[in-house]
Order: structure tokens, then sequence, then C-alpha cells
């Protein structure tokens, strides 16, 4: 029989599943099916901005105020109302309803990580093992649930766009406007041929309909376990003003500034596969309803890389994988940067998020690993800092999505990939040359370790 603990943990995972079926499946689209002047784009700029600022305040006010159990239902709800926003698409939508989703963000994922890291703790007696190992059984159930969203949302929308009876007629004309060769109008592509109102409706209606069924399960179903335990937690947390300087104080280690390239590169290399990679090549060589299957090349490819990966670094280092995702992305743009696409190269579309999601599964477990390793003793500032600019990245690339040519963001791509690197290896060869001492383990340290995997996927 399942315990309560484990039950909660269920619930939960359940709960974001459903939600992110939804969340996930939109962002993929908002390129090919809000493309007009941009405003896709622009909606998802602003929902990492305004990450960003929540972020720094709204976490510790709102689990204080409601707990852990309706922080998240009010999160939910700020993301269902972004799929309402879509319903109409417009800029008096989009970007509200983008602005309540970044709001709601940071306190969504900050309530699951405080009410898995109590669940955890909780249990950890019962089963005479330490805090940390149940904590991080607990999440890594998790993230087995949580990741396959991106496979549900995306096979949702292309069984539905899929059935569209006009088809999608896209002629060699079209064609010649796919992939980096060309630089068409910017804020307008005459190949995305946007499927028929009523179905985008009906996909809309589904999104907002899980949406609403993730934010039922929590609320009748979530133990509302924080009352007494999460009340001492919160407590021991330090006074605002307190963590949000020693979120920017920590940027006197240099070791964390010459680390803001590779974490922004994270938010660069995920804005441009669902932002450009979906618009520029698979939408517009093969229709829209291509968009989902190729995701979800992405999806299972990046679930099963982080299981596997974050086997492999215990015998290989984070060094070669590291190469290995530069590499493989390295060669990933190149080949974007020269390829035409064409519907009789079908294969060829759904290799390439099949690599990008090798890569960025290096990218964000071994990027958070590596903050845990060398920032031991301040873990919440320096995950505070790594999801502030990571978050930057996906601003910035998705600002300026609208403005430049396809062939010049896949050259910015390129240049801030081999800054990564080099700034990396710099950091990792100082380490090797002097390590940075762990702490002590311990019930607190637990729940600090815990952020490590809170804000991996935020």
């Amino acid at each position: 029989m399942i315990d309560r603990n484990m039950k909660n943990v269920l619930v939960v995972s359940i709960g974001f599943l459903s939600l992110f079926t939804a969340y996930g499946g939109l962002q993929s689209l908002q390129s090919s099916l809000n493309a007009e002047d941009g405003m896709g784009v622009t909606s998802l700029s602003v929902i990492y901005a305004s990450i960003i600022l929540s972020s720094m305040f709204l976490p510790p006010i709102l689990i204080k105020n409601l707990g852990c159990k309706w922080t998240i239902v009010a999160g939910m709800g700020c993301y269902v109302t972004y799929s309402i926003g879509n319903l109409y698409p417009g800029w008096y939508t989009l970007i509200p309803t983008s602005v309540i989703l970044g709001m709601g963000g940071s306190p969504l994922w900050s309530a699951k990580c405080t009410l898995l890291t109590i669940s955890g703790n909780l249990q950890a007696p019962n089963e005479n093992k330490a805090a940390a190992d149940v904590i991080n059984k607990y999440f890594g159930i998790f993230f087995l649930i949580f990741q396959s969203s991106a496979v549900w949302g995306n096979l949702m929308s292309s069984l539905i766009f899929g059935s569209d009876t006009n088809g999608t007629n896209i002629t060699m004309e079209d064609l010649q406007y796919c992939g980096a060769g060309v630089c068409a109008d910017i804020n307008s592509n005459s190949t995305t041929k946007k499927p028929a109102q009523q179905l985008v409706w009906t996909l809309v209606g589904c999104y907002i309909g899980v949406g609403v069924l993730a934010m039922i399960i929590v609320a009748v179903f979530l133990d509302n376990i924080d009352r007494d335990q999460a009340r001492e937690f919160r407590e021991k947390r330090e006074p605002f003003w307190s963590t949000f300087l020693a979120t920017f104080t920590l940027l006197k280690d240099k070791r964390l500034v010459i680390l803001i390239p590779l974490t922004m590169y994270s938010g660069f290399e995920q804005s441009f596969l669902s932002g450009e990679y979906t618009k520029n090549y698979v939408t517009c060589a093969l229709g829209i309803h291509f968009v989902g299957y190729a995701m979800i090349c992405f999806g299972a490819a990046n679930s099963l890389c982080s299981f596997m990966f974050g086997r492999l670094a215990e015998y290989t280092g984070r060094a070669p994988l590291f190469c290995l995702a530069a590499v493989t992305n390295f060669s990933c743009i190149l080949a974007l940067l020269f390829w035409k696409p064409h519907p009789d190269q079908l294969p060829v579309f759904f290799v390439f998020p099949a690599l990008w999601g090798l890569a960025d599964a290096v990218w964000q477990t071994q990027t958070n690993s590596l903050y845990g390793v060398l920032f031991p003793r301040q873990k919440e500032a320096a995950f505070a800092n790594y999801r502030m600019w990571e978050s930057l990245g996906f601003v910035i690339a998705f600002a300026y999505s609208t403005f430049i040519c396809l062939e010049i963001k896949l050259y910015i791509l390129l240049g801030v990939l081999i800054l990564s690197m080099v700034t990396y290896l710099w950091v990792e060869y100082q380490e090797r040359k002097n390590p940075t001492l762990p702490v002590e383990e311990g019930v607190m340290a637990a729940m600090l370790n815990s952020n490590t995997l809170c804000y991996a996927k935020l």
C-alpha cells in the first residue's frame, strides 16, 4: 500500500504532468501559431522576464501565507490563464496573461520543491534512511513523470492539427524561404499557414481542460502537510532582503560571473529549438501539424539522456559530457546553417531535435550539478542566480527573434556556445587545481540541496 508521503509525491507529479502537457505544447507552437508581428515569441519573452522578477520576492510571500498546496493551485491557475489567452490571441490577451503566468511560475515551482522536501524529511525516519536519499528519490520520481509531458502535449497538437481537411499545400516557392539561406520579412512568414480556427479552438480548449484538471487533482487529493512542518521550515529561511542581496552578493565570486555565459546558453539553445527551429524548418517545410512530432523526439531524447547521463557522470566526470553536448550542438548549428529543408527529407526533421535533446540533457543536469559543487554553502543564492541568468537567456533570444535573420541567430548561438565552453573549461580547470570542500550532510543541507532539481526545468 502506498504511504501518505508517496501519495502526495504522485499527486503533485501527475498534476504537473497534466499542467505542462498544456503549457509545453503551447510554447512549442507560439512562433508558428501566433507569428503575426512576432506576437508569439514576444509573449514567451515576457513570460521569462516575469519569472526573473517573481523569483526575487514572490515565492516566500505566497508559500508563507497560502501554504504549499494552495500556492501550487494558484500557480497552476496562472498557467491556465495563458491557455485562455490563446483562445483569442492578440497583444491585449497574450501579453497580460504572459505576465500572469510568469508571476505564478516561480512560486509554483518553489512550492513544489518545498512540498517534496518536507515529504522526504517526514518519510526518512519511517524508512530508516537519510533525508537526502529520500528527497532525491522523490525528485527522481517527480521528473520521471513530469518530463513525459513533452510527449503528450505535442502529440495532442499534432493529432488535432493533422486532421485539418484543408491539408498543407506547400509549394516549391514556399520552400525557398525555409531554413537559414534566405532572410525574408522578419515579422511575417508567408509559408506559415495556420490551421483552421475551429481546430485551434479545439486544441486550446483541450489544453485549458487538462490545466483545470491539474488544479482539481491537486486541490482534491494533495494533503496540506505544511501546516506545522512547513512553518518551521519557512521560519528558518532568511528574510527577503537578506536573500535578495545574497543573490547579487554571490556575484563577487568570479567563478559565478565566468559561468554566466554557460548559464545563459541554456536559455538561448532551448528558445532556439522551440521558437526558431519549429517555425523556420518544421512548419515552413512540413506544416504546423508536424511541430508536435518533432518536439516529441526532443522530449523523449532529453528524458532518456538525462537519466543516462546522470548515472554516467559518476564514471566519466562532467567535462567529457559537456564536451559531448558542445560538439553535438556545434555540429547541429553548422548543419542548420547550410541545410535547405525539403519534405522529401522527412527523417532529418526529427534527427535534429533528438540530437538537441541529447545536448540539452547535459546542459540541464550537469550545469545544475556544477553549481551545487562550486557553491555548497550558498546553494539558495547560487540557484537563484542560475534561474535568473538562464531566464535572461530566454528573454534575450525571444526578444531579438522578431528583429534579425535566422542566419544571424545561428551565428549568435554559435558564438555564445564557444564562449560558454571556454569559460566553463577555465572554471573546471580551477576547480581541479583547488577543489571546493563539500559541507557536511544534514537535514537542512538536504533541504537546500533539493534546489538543484527545483529549478532545472523552470
